[in-house]
């Protein structure tokens, strides 16, 4: 690691709610664009720089659900956190995002196409339920991808 900057490569205090995250998961998870088909994947959250920042990756067996990753960055003035997404398909998004009272958020406001995230810890923490919501066009929301996380025990 070059010596640059090594002042700045200390745990962000702002990401500290997403601590929580950290760990590998294994994921299992429906589409209703997809009827009757269930999607196994695996995701990871480490800790990059030291904890400056925040990074995910996910991986999905079936070829309908993209794999991706994200970096988690907080702004502390604006009391804001946002993932920086990156996918298989080449697509990009600046995505806000929350952890509050185990419940994790995430959401993107765009006319062409919208989502929303919904995850809430159950189990102690070893498993995360998700739901997903798109809105076309500013149309009605409309179910999206539900997924299920399962924390990977270390033995």
């Amino acid at each position: 690691m070059s010596t640059l900057a090594q002042e700045a490569v200390l745990p962000n205090p702002a990401l500290e709610p997403f601590r929580v995250l950290v760990g590998e998961w294994t994921t299992e998870g429906t589409h209703p664009h997809v009827p009757g088909k269930v999607f196994h994947g695996r995701a990871s959250f480490q800790w990059i720089e030291d904890g400056a920042f925040l990074m995910m990756r996910s991986e999905t067996d079936e070829p309908e659900i993209p794999s991706g990753l994200a970096i988690f960055g907080s702004d502390n003035v604006a009391g804001e956190w946002w993932m920086l997404y990156f996918d298989e398909r080449g697509v990009s998004r600046n995505i806000q995002t929350a952890m509050r009272d185990g419940v994790w958020t995430w959401w993107r406001y765009n006319p062409k196409f919208s989502q929303r995230f919904t995850g809430t810890f159950t189990d102690g923490g070893r498993t995360l339920v998700c739901r997903g919501e798109m809105s076309k066009d500013g149309g009605p929301w409309e179910p999206d991808l539900q997924l299920t996380y399962k924390r990977v025990e270390e033995e």
